[in-house]
Order: structure tokens, then C-alpha cells, then sequence
């Protein structure tokens, strides 16, 4: 039996320090794997909460700009409350007998003569009632504009809704005219005045104020 010589290369696989080394190696590159692995991960997952970020920062933003119409729209409803209130307790008559009452000073002040003057109220409303004055008026072209724009100036609050001019004989100016004001709902109720007439309904009878009834007679 013949003795041979070990080769250097199975002395070396046999040497348990070449297998620590192997380990060694294989472990070293699995970590150096892994961090690679991590990092292109920890880009990844912070890239995607950046975007997610930015994403919540556009939505907040929009959000505020929905809502900015909204800020102190409270005082805004108060104030406009307050507003309406100045303004009914300003502008609009407490009685029916308010109203005739200043409709006959501002014929006076014309001065100018009231004729077929007629009082509805329309349908009532949540805050307030109209009512409708249908009349005709004569005088001289400058006292009926001077009527006219009483109306308009006036304190109580009137609208003119139509004029026409029905006659004109010897500088006297015969013009019918239709104007509007409102009430409270329960002072329009406790008026007792008929209801404006809609398209289709039968005329209803005059209604004259006392002052133009005391005009007409005189």
C-alpha cells in the first residue's frame, strides 16, 4: 500500500477555520443583501408617505378654502337680522290706518285729488304681507309728480308698481296709479281688507280711506 501526499486543497476544505471563513462570507453578503434590500425599502416607504403628505396638505388646504366663506357667518346672520328688524320697525307701517293716513298727507302736500282708491292684501306671507293700493289721481302735471315722488322718498316703505295716464283735460292730469307697501301678517289680517284680486277673479269693491273719503266729500 503505497502512501500519497494530501493535496493542499483538501487540507485546506478539511481545515475547519476555510468552513469559518466560508460562513463568514456568506454571512457578510447576506447582510450586505439585506441592507440593500432595506434601503430601497426605506426609499420606497418614504417616498409613498411624503406623497401621502403632500396629498393631506392639498386636502386641508382645499378644505379651508371650502370654508373660509363660512367663518363668522354667525355675526353675519345677526347682524343681517338685526338689519331686517331696523328696517320693519323703520320702513314698514304698523296699521292699515297708517298707511291711508299717509297716503292722504302726501295728496295734500300734492296737492293732488284721490279717486276710486281701493285697498287688498295679498297672500300672507312667513314675515310679511303685501298691500296693494289701486287709485286714480288728479291734479296739475307738477303736483302729481310731486305725489309721485313722495311715494318714492317716503319714510314708509312704498313701491310703485304701475301709472298710466287715463286723461288730461283743461291742465288737469288724470292718472291711475298702483302702488305697494306691506304689513305685519297679523296686522294685515286684523286690517279686514279684501284680498288683491287675481287674474280671472271678479273686481272687488272699492275700499277708500277715510282721509280720501273726507277729501271727496269736501
Amino acid at each position: 500500500m503505497s502512501n500519497r501526499t494530501p493535496s493542499p486543497w483538501r487540507e485546506r476544505l478539511a481545515s475547519p477555520l476555510t468552513w469559518h471563513y466560508a460562513g463568514l462570507a456568506m454571512l457578510l453578503a447576506a447582510v450586505i443583501g439585506l441592507s440593500i434590500r432595506f434601503g430601497l425599502d426605506w426609499a420606497a416607504t418614504n417616498g409613498s408617505s411624503t406623497g401621502a403628505l403632500q396629498a393631506k396638505q392639498l386636502q386641508l388646504k382645499a378644505m379651508n378654502l371650502e370654508t373660509l366663506p363660512l367663518r363668522g357667518l354667525g355675526k353675519r346672520v345677526d347682524d343681517t337680522r338685526a338689519q331686517m328688524q331696523a328696517f320693519y320697525l323703520k320702513r314698514v307701517p304698523p296699521s292699515y290706518s297708517s298707511i291711508a293716513t299717509r297716503i292722504g298727507e302726501l295728496a295734500l302736500k300734492g296737492p293732488v285729488r284721490l279717486t276710486r282708491v281701493q285697498y287688498t292684501q295679498g297672500p300672507p306671507g312667513s314675515d310679511l304681507t303685501e298691500i296693494s293700493m289701486d287709485a286714480g289721481i288728479t291734479g296739475g302735471y307738477p303736483q302729481i309728480m310731486r305725489f309721485v315722488n313722495g311715494l318714492e322718498r317716503d319714510q314708509t316703505f312704498f313701491v310703485i308698481r304701475a301709472m298710466s295716464l287715463t286723461g288730461q283735460q283743461g291742465g288737469q292730469v288724470n292718472l291711475r296709479l298702483r302702488v305697494s307697501t306691506w304689513l305685519r301678517p297679523a296686522d294685515a289680517e286684523a286690517s279686514g281688507l279684501p284680498s288683491t284680486p287675481q287674474p280671472g277673479d271678479a273686481p272687488a269693491a272699492p275700499s277708500a280711506s277715510p282721509t280720501s273719503q273726507g277729501k271727496e266729500g269736501r
